[in-house]
């Protein structure tokens, strides 16, 4: 992330640090830091964070969500049993800097503030089975992408938790009085969270799920079988969203 010099691996129970030099074909280590507790600890998933100029990871191990600060390489927040059972994925919101989704085989899928990580500030229980993936959009943070071994893909509006809870607000001069009284009422109010959509394609697990880099409204997801399944945002949220 950032200048794209620096590279984090997880192995077993070590979170490491690389440097790229920029004159060798070499990675360098530049630091690294354990999980110490009982039992056999491991990392099964982490992400960096695009905020605080890249100096943030967040890694899973069973059912914990830590966050590390890279410059130190120390813990900052702690979540334990952020999940029922193994989390397997996680996310960053990239418009707000705090936000953090996970996913496990609770089946469920949490949203955090990592300010305040004594409880979730929203929880989905949309899948039956596994969840092995999310996926913020890039773009339109409220719409949020999970795959799971219940052989489902589902699209989720969270627009209660995005950067725009209140919907796209009309700028004054396009609006005439009575419009902008409505609008002004309407806006006092957060847009209310669904399940925009479920796609049932699969026919086995889905093990990953992605948006396009190039194409904020498409998304991609791949199953057990071999499958790959290539969805578009249904056009009517898209111009929602939109205007």
């Amino acid at each position: 992330m950032g200048d794209g010099k620096k590279i984090i691996s997880l192995a077993d129970n070590h979170i490491l640090l690389w440097d790229l030099q920029e004159s060798s074909s070499q990675a360098v280590l530049a630091s690294s830091a354990s999980l110490e507790g009982k039992g056999q600890l491991r990392f099964t998933s982490g992400r960096w964070s695009p905020h605080h100029n890249c100096t943030q990871v967040a890694t899973a191990s069973d059912t914990t969500l830590r966050g590390w600060d890279t410059r130190s390489m120390s813990q900052i927040y702690c979540i334990e049993n952020a999940h029922g059972q193994l989390v397997r994925d996680l996310d960053f919101n990239p418009n707000k800097q705090y936000y953090l989704a996970s996913c496990g085989d609770d089946c469920k899928v949490k949203f955090w503030d990592t300010r305040n990580v004594t409880e979730p500030v929203k929880t989905l229980e949309e899948h039956s089975h596994w969840v092995w993936n999310v996926r913020y959009n890039h773009s339109h943070d409220q719409l949020v992408l999970t795959g799971s071994s219940d052989s489902r893909v589902i699209l989720s509006n969270m627009v209660s938790i995005s950067s725009e809870p209140f919907g796209h607000l009309v700028d004054d001069d396009d609006i005439s009085d009575q419009e902008d009284h409505r609008s002004e009422e309407k806006s006092k109010e957060p847009l209310q969270d669904n399940v925009i959509a479920t796609y049932e394609e699969h026919e086995d697990s889905v093990y990953a799920v992605d948006w396009s880099s190039a194409d904020p409204w498409l998304f991609a997801s791949l199953s057990y079988d071999g499958r790959l399944v290539i969805n578009r945002v249904p056009r009517a949220l898209k111009y929602h969203i939109l205007l």
